[in-house]
C-alpha cells in the first residue's frame, strides 16, 4: 500500500481547527529537541508522527538498561548505542515524510547559540539545572521560542516561553527562578521517577509545539503547569514579564549568559585524586561506604556502611573522622563526587573519596 500525506494525516486534517493549512504548517516546521531521554523520546516520536518537517535531535548519552522502564521506545538491543542515534532510526522507520538529523555532542556554551538560533522552536527535555538554564539564557537572546519540560518523582513540569504576544516576548525560566542556585538539584538515578509521568509530560511538550506551529489553543505562556501523577492534580504558575523584572530583559539575559559558566557536573572530568575505581575499593578493607542514593541497592560487590539519600545529605550530616577513610557511591558518580569535592572544601582533613563511574554497571 501507498504511503501518502492524505492518508497519513487524515485524521488530523479532518479536525477543522487544524485542517489542510494547519497540516502544512506542521510540514513546514524545523524543530530542535534537546535531550532524548524519556521526555525527548517522547515528544520526539509524536512529533514525527504528527508530520512535523525536520527535528533535529541533540543527545550525548547513550542507552542504559536502567533507561528501558521510562524511555520505552529504545529496547535491550539498542543499550550502548547512542541515543539521538537509535531515536533518528525509529523516527526514520515510522515516518516518511519527517526529515530527522542528530547531534551525539553535548550542548554547552560554546556551541548552544549556533545551534539554537537555526531554530524558531526548541523543547529542552534536559535533567540537568545547568543546561535548562543555559538553553533558558540562548533562547532568549536568539528569540527563540522554548518548550520546557521537567520532573520530579510523581511531578512533571510544562511550559512554553518567549513567545510574541502584544508585541513583547512572555516569561522565561528566569521570571519563575532567577538564580539558578549553588545546591546541585538530585537526577532520576538518585530520586527515582515514575514512568508514566515522563511519558505524560513528554506528550504535553509535544502538545505545545502543535499548537504553536498550528495556531491553534493557548499555549502555556506566562505560566508553568504542574502536574502531579498520584492525585491527577494540576496547577498553574503564574508568571510575569513585565520589564521591570530584571531578569525577564534581554539584555540582563545576554550578560548573565557572558558570565555564568553553566558547568554540568555530568560533563566534568574528575580529578583523580577524589575517586576511587571497583578494583581500588575491593583492596581497601578499610573503607567506610556512603551510600547517596534513594533507593537501597542489592548485589553490590561491598558493603554499605551508611545510607544518606542525596536529598537529605549536608556536608556535617557525618561524624567525620581524621583517622577513617570514606567512599561516597551513587548511580553514575556524578552526585557523590560533588559530595566530595564540597566535603573537602569543608574538611581539608578527611580522606573521602568518590567511587569511580558509581554503581549503575556494576
Amino acid at each position: 500500500m501507498k504511503i501518502t500525506k492524505e492518508k497519513l494525516y487524515k485524521r488530523q486534517t479532518t479536525l477543522a481547527e487544524i485542517g489542510v493549512h494547519g497540516q502544512e504548517r506542521l510540514q513546514d516546521a524545523e524543530i530542535l529537541i534537546i535531550g532524548c531521554g524519556g521526555l525527548g523520546s517522547t515528544a520526539a516520536i509524536y512529533l514525527a508522527a504528527t508530520g512535523i518537517g525536520a527535528i533535529h535531535l541533540v543527545d550525548f548519552d547513550v542507552v542504559n538498561i536502567s533507561n528501558l522502564h521510562r524511555q520505552v521506545f529504545y529496547t535491550p538491543a539498542d543499550i550502548g548505542r547512542p541515543k539521538a542515534k537509535v531515536l533518528a532510526e525509529y523516527i526514520r522507520s515510522i515516518s516518511p515524510f519527517v526529515e530527522v538529523t542528530y547531534s551525539t555532542e553535548a550542548i554547552n556554551k560554546a556551541n548552544a547559540i549556533d545551534l539554537i538560533d537555526q531554530f524558531a522552536i526548541a523543547l529542552d527535555c534536559t535533567d540537568s539545572l545547568p543546561t535548562k538554564y543555559l538553553i533558558n539564557d540562548v533562547c532568549v537572546i536568539t528569540d527563540t521560542i522554548l518548550v520546557y519540560g521537567s520532573l520530579y518523582k510523581y511531578d512533571g513540569y510544562v511550559a512554553t516561553f518567549g513567545m510574541t504576544k502584544d508585541n513583547k516576548r512572555t516569561a522565561n525560566l528566569r521570571d519563575a527562578f532567577p538564580e539558578m542556585g549553588s545546591q546541585k538539584m538530585p537526577n532520576c538515578a538518585e530520586t527515582g521517577t515514575l514512568n508514566t509521568i515522563v511519558g505524560i509530560i513528554g506528550m504535553m511538550q509535544a502538545n505545545e509545539v502543535i499548537k504553536i506551529v498550528t495556531h491553534t489553543g493557548e499555549p502555556l505562556m506566562n505560566q508553568i503547569l504542574i502536574y502531579n501523577s498520584l492525585d491527577n492534580s494540576q496547577y498553574k504558575m503564574k508568571l510575569s514579564s513585565e520589564p521591570c523584572y530584571k531578569k525577564a530583559e534581554r539584555g540582563c539575559i545576554l550578560k548573565t549568559f557572558k558570565k555564568e559558566r553553566y558547568e554540568d557536573p555530568g560533563c566534568e572530568v574528575p580529578e583523580e585524586s577524589h575517586v576511587l575505581s571497583l578494583k581500588e575499593v575491593l583492596k581497601n578493607k578499610d573503607l567506610e561506604i556512603i551510600s547517596l542514593t534513594e533507593t537501597e541497592e542489592t548485589g553490590l560487590p561491598f558493603e554499605i556502611s551508611q545510607r544518606i539519600p542525596f536529598s537529605e545529605f549536608k556536608p556535617d550530616v557525618v561524624n567525620w573522622e581524621k583517622e577513617k577513610q570514606y567512599l561516597l557511591v551513587c548511580m553514575k558518580g556524578i552526585t557523590s563526587y560533588s559530595a566530595v569535592k564540597i566535603i573537602r572544601e569543608r574538611y581539608p582533613e578527611i580522606k573521602v573519596f568518590s567511587l569511580q563511574n558509581g554503581i549503575e554497571f556494576l
